[in-house]
Protein backbone atom coordinates (compact mmCIF):
# COMPACT_ATOMS: atom_id res chain seq x y z
CA UNK A 1 0.00 0.00 0.00
CA UNK A 2 2.70 2.26 0.06
CA UNK A 3 3.66 2.62 -3.29
CA UNK A 4 0.93 5.01 -3.38
CA UNK A 5 3.52 7.57 -2.05
CA UNK A 6 5.21 6.92 -5.23
CA UNK A 7 2.89 9.06 -6.96
CA UNK A 8 1.86 12.00 -4.24
CA UNK A 9 5.22 12.31 -2.75
CA UNK A 10 6.54 12.58 -6.46
CA UNK A 11 3.55 14.68 -7.02
CA UNK A 12 4.29 17.26 -4.43
CA UNK A 13 7.80 17.52 -4.28
CA UNK A 14 7.55 18.41 -7.95
CA UNK A 15 5.52 20.68 -7.38
CA UNK A 16 7.81 22.22 -4.29
CA UNK A 17 5.04 21.63 -1.52
CA UNK A 18 7.39 19.85 0.48
CA UNK A 19 4.71 20.10 3.81
CA UNK A 20 2.70 17.91 2.02
CA UNK A 21 5.72 15.40 1.82
CA UNK A 22 5.35 14.69 5.69
CA UNK A 23 1.17 14.94 5.27
CA UNK A 24 1.21 11.94 2.64
CA UNK A 25 3.49 10.19 4.79
CA UNK A 26 1.88 10.31 8.05
CA UNK A 27 -1.51 9.57 5.78
CA UNK A 28 0.33 6.44 4.96
CA UNK A 29 1.16 5.50 8.16
CA UNK A 30 -1.69 5.69 9.48
CA UNK A 31 -3.63 3.53 7.17
CA UNK A 32 -0.98 1.21 6.74
CA UNK A 33 -0.76 0.53 10.58
CA UNK A 34 -4.32 -0.31 10.97
CA UNK A 35 -4.63 -2.56 7.79
CA UNK A 36 -1.41 -4.19 9.83
CA UNK A 37 -4.11 -5.32 12.59
CA UNK A 38 -6.01 -7.89 10.76
CA UNK A 39 -3.12 -9.01 9.05
CA UNK A 40 -1.46 -9.76 12.66
CA UNK A 41 -4.62 -12.06 13.40
CA UNK A 42 -3.78 -13.75 10.13
CA UNK A 43 0.02 -14.52 11.28
CA UNK A 44 -1.15 -14.92 14.90
CA UNK A 45 -3.48 -18.07 13.41
CA UNK A 46 -1.00 -19.22 11.07
CA UNK A 47 -0.76 -22.33 11.96
CA UNK A 48 -4.07 -23.19 12.67
CA UNK A 49 -4.96 -21.88 9.27
CA UNK A 50 -2.85 -24.36 7.42
CA UNK A 51 -4.09 -27.35 9.10
CA UNK A 52 -7.48 -26.50 8.39
CA UNK A 53 -6.02 -26.28 4.47
CA UNK A 54 -4.86 -29.91 5.04
CA UNK A 55 -0.90 -29.26 5.70
CA UNK A 56 1.21 -30.93 7.81
CA UNK A 57 0.60 -30.63 11.41
CA UNK A 58 4.28 -30.49 11.96
CA UNK A 59 5.35 -28.15 9.31
CA UNK A 60 1.68 -26.33 10.44
CA UNK A 61 3.41 -25.68 13.77
CA UNK A 62 6.32 -24.13 12.74
CA UNK A 63 5.34 -22.10 10.07
CA UNK A 64 2.63 -20.74 12.67
CA UNK A 65 5.34 -20.48 15.27
CA UNK A 66 7.53 -18.58 13.04
CA UNK A 67 4.75 -16.48 11.37
CA UNK A 68 3.55 -15.13 15.30
CA UNK A 69 7.09 -14.17 16.06
CA UNK A 70 6.99 -12.56 12.57
CA UNK A 71 4.06 -10.01 14.03
CA UNK A 72 6.10 -7.16 14.92
CA UNK A 73 8.00 -6.43 12.30
CA UNK A 74 4.61 -6.41 10.02
CA UNK A 75 4.38 -2.69 11.44
CA UNK A 76 7.74 -1.92 11.51
CA UNK A 77 8.01 -3.10 7.70
CA UNK A 78 5.00 -0.65 7.03
CA UNK A 79 6.67 2.43 8.64
CA UNK A 80 10.04 1.18 6.66
CA UNK A 81 8.06 1.58 3.47
CA UNK A 82 6.21 4.83 4.53
CA UNK A 83 9.85 6.62 5.14
CA UNK A 84 11.82 5.11 2.24
CA UNK A 85 9.36 6.82 -0.49
CA UNK A 86 9.59 9.86 1.54
CA UNK A 87 12.90 9.81 0.82
CA UNK A 88 13.13 8.15 -2.50
CA UNK A 89 10.65 11.16 -3.39
CA UNK A 90 13.18 13.97 -2.21
CA UNK A 91 16.33 11.85 -4.16
CA UNK A 92 17.85 11.33 -1.38
CA UNK A 93 19.74 7.80 -1.87
CA UNK A 94 22.85 7.20 -0.07
CA UNK A 95 21.11 7.68 3.28
CA UNK A 96 18.87 4.52 2.42
CA UNK A 97 21.92 2.79 1.17
CA UNK A 98 23.94 3.88 4.53
CA UNK A 99 20.90 2.46 6.43
CA UNK A 100 20.14 -0.82 4.75
CA UNK A 101 24.15 -1.39 4.89
CA UNK A 102 24.30 -1.30 8.51
CA UNK A 103 21.28 -2.59 9.08
CA UNK A 104 22.19 -5.93 7.05
CA UNK A 105 25.30 -6.29 9.32
CA UNK A 106 23.10 -5.72 12.20
CA UNK A 107 21.14 -8.48 10.88
CA UNK A 108 23.93 -10.95 10.03
CA UNK A 109 25.43 -10.99 13.43
CA UNK A 110 21.69 -10.66 15.08
CA UNK A 111 21.24 -14.08 13.06
CA UNK A 112 24.45 -15.78 13.97
CA UNK A 113 23.20 -14.81 17.62
CA UNK A 114 19.91 -15.85 17.71
CA UNK A 115 19.75 -19.03 15.66
CA UNK A 116 23.68 -20.41 15.94
CA UNK A 117 24.37 -19.08 19.73
CA UNK A 118 20.89 -18.88 21.21
CA UNK A 119 19.97 -22.60 19.86
CA UNK A 120 16.27 -20.59 18.56
CA UNK A 121 16.69 -22.08 15.53
CA UNK A 122 13.76 -20.79 13.00
CA UNK A 123 12.24 -18.98 15.85
CA UNK A 124 15.55 -16.89 16.41
CA UNK A 125 15.70 -15.89 12.51
CA UNK A 126 12.13 -14.49 12.49
CA UNK A 127 12.78 -12.77 15.98
CA UNK A 128 16.31 -11.54 14.14
CA UNK A 129 14.04 -10.23 11.31
CA UNK A 130 11.69 -8.19 13.59
CA UNK A 131 14.03 -6.54 15.12
CA UNK A 132 16.13 -5.59 11.96
CA UNK A 133 12.98 -4.09 10.42
CA UNK A 134 12.82 -2.15 13.73
CA UNK A 135 16.33 -1.37 13.62
CA UNK A 136 16.17 0.13 10.09
CA UNK A 137 12.76 2.04 10.92
CA UNK A 138 14.98 3.62 13.88
CA UNK A 139 17.83 4.86 11.75
CA UNK A 140 15.38 6.26 8.75
CA UNK A 141 13.20 7.91 11.96
CA UNK A 142 16.44 9.34 13.31
CA UNK A 143 17.76 10.84 10.06
CA UNK A 144 14.23 12.05 9.33
CA UNK A 145 14.52 13.75 12.55
CA UNK A 146 17.66 15.45 12.15
CA UNK A 147 18.42 15.98 8.30
CA UNK A 148 18.00 19.10 6.52
CA UNK A 149 15.65 17.34 4.00
CA UNK A 150 13.29 15.76 7.01
CA UNK A 151 13.00 18.94 8.97
CA UNK A 152 12.25 20.37 5.48
CA UNK A 153 9.13 17.81 4.86
CA UNK A 154 8.45 16.52 8.33
CA UNK A 155 6.65 19.20 10.75
CA UNK A 156 4.99 16.97 13.01
CA UNK A 157 1.74 15.07 13.53
CA UNK A 158 -1.30 17.12 11.76
CA UNK A 159 -5.47 16.23 12.03
CA UNK A 160 -4.24 16.54 8.37
CA UNK A 161 -3.91 13.11 7.69
CA UNK A 162 -7.49 11.66 8.51
CA UNK A 163 -8.55 13.91 4.93
CA UNK A 164 -7.97 12.75 1.81
CA UNK A 165 -7.85 8.94 2.98
CA UNK A 166 -10.10 7.92 0.14
CA UNK A 167 -7.57 9.64 -2.24
CA UNK A 168 -4.76 7.27 -0.56
CA UNK A 169 -6.40 3.94 -1.16
CA UNK A 170 -7.40 4.83 -4.53
CA UNK A 171 -3.98 4.65 -5.40
CA UNK A 172 -2.61 1.82 -2.77
CA UNK A 173 -5.82 -0.80 -3.30
CA UNK A 174 -4.43 -1.61 -7.02
CA UNK A 175 -0.79 -1.28 -6.47
CA UNK A 176 -1.73 -3.37 -3.44
CA UNK A 177 -3.29 -6.35 -5.33
CA UNK A 178 -0.79 -5.57 -8.22
CA UNK A 179 1.44 -6.63 -5.63
CA UNK A 180 -0.01 -9.37 -3.97
CA UNK A 181 -0.93 -11.32 -7.18
CA UNK A 182 2.39 -11.41 -8.15
CA UNK A 183 3.36 -13.07 -4.46
CA UNK A 184 0.21 -15.36 -4.38
CA UNK A 185 1.37 -17.05 -7.49
CA UNK A 186 4.62 -18.21 -6.11
CA UNK A 187 2.83 -18.54 -2.52
CA UNK A 188 0.37 -20.69 -4.34
CA UNK A 189 3.56 -23.19 -5.50
CA UNK A 190 4.74 -23.62 -1.99
CA UNK A 191 1.19 -24.29 -0.87
CA UNK A 192 0.39 -27.13 -3.04
CA UNK A 193 3.86 -28.32 -2.44
CA UNK A 194 2.44 -29.36 0.71
CA UNK A 195 0.62 -32.21 -0.13
CA UNK A 196 3.34 -34.11 -1.86
CA UNK A 197 4.79 -37.16 -0.26
CA UNK A 198 7.35 -35.07 0.88
CA UNK A 199 6.37 -31.91 1.92
CA UNK A 200 9.24 -31.44 4.45
CA UNK A 201 11.76 -31.99 1.62
CA UNK A 202 9.41 -30.20 -1.44
CA UNK A 203 8.51 -27.06 0.48
CA UNK A 204 12.04 -26.56 1.56
CA UNK A 205 13.16 -26.78 -1.76
CA UNK A 206 10.68 -24.52 -3.00
CA UNK A 207 10.69 -22.28 -0.65
CA UNK A 208 14.60 -21.84 -1.62
CA UNK A 209 13.74 -21.11 -5.04
CA UNK A 210 11.14 -18.72 -4.18
CA UNK A 211 13.82 -16.26 -1.84
CA UNK A 212 16.34 -16.97 -4.53
CA UNK A 213 13.94 -15.44 -6.77
CA UNK A 214 12.62 -12.56 -5.07
CA UNK A 215 16.59 -11.84 -4.65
Amino acid sequence: MGSALDTLCGQSYGAKQYDMLGTHAQRAIFVLMLSSVPLAFVLAFTGQILTALGQNPEISYGAGTYARLLIPGLFAYGLLQCLTKLLQAQNIVHPLVVCSGVTLIFHIVLCWFLVQNSGLGYRGAALATSVSYWFNVILLALYVKFSEAGRRSWHGWSRAVLKDVNLFLSLAIPSTFMTCLEYWAFEMVVLLAGFLPNPKLETSILSIRFNSVVI
